[in-house]
């Protein structure tokens, strides 16, 4: 703990002015590598060019997908410290809308950020990949997990 300190480590998780890399995101990195690479395998509208833009695709993914969990989260919190109805009743419409909209904001992103090189094959088959690669990503943590 001290060498970390001693390496510019502030106690917060950033180090030096970058945010710090844990191993169960790159493990997650490597899990969504393999579930995107199946799809692209087994799914004909699902498209990747090459490995290089799989793995890319993957890290994007990582990082949109903490995004729409903590979001999630934190909308779930509101609703269940809401105070009123009308708060609850909004919050939890915010959250019907952030369902759908996060799968819209992956397919965005993505064609924003690889062009025509990755297509993730529209709506429903990448709401598809997103569950299976949180149900990966769960079992995989679940496998690793010190016991």
């Amino acid at each position: 703990m001290a060498a970390e300190r001693e390496a510019g480590d502030t106690g917060d998780g950033v180090a030096a002015g970058r945010a710090r890399v844990r191993a169960d995101d790159i493990v997650d990195v490597f899990v969504y590598t393999v579930v995107i690479a199946l799809f692209v395998e087994f799914f004909p509208q699902v498209i990747s060019e090459s490995f290089v833009l799989t793995l890319l695709t993957a890290i994007l993914l990582k990082l949109v997908l903490e995004l729409v969990v903590h979001v999630k989260g934190a909308l779930l919190r509101r609703v269940r410290t809401a105070e009123t109805l009308w708060r609850r009743v909004a919050n939890i419409a915010t959250l019907l809308l952030v369902l759908p909209g996060s799968k819209f904001l992956v397919l965005e992103l993505t064609a924003w950020v690889f062009g025509g090189s990755v297509y993730l094959g529209g709506f429903f088959p990448v709401t598809g990949l997103i569950v299976v690669l949180m149900l990966a990503r769960g079992g995989v943590r679940r496998l690793l997990a010190p016991r």
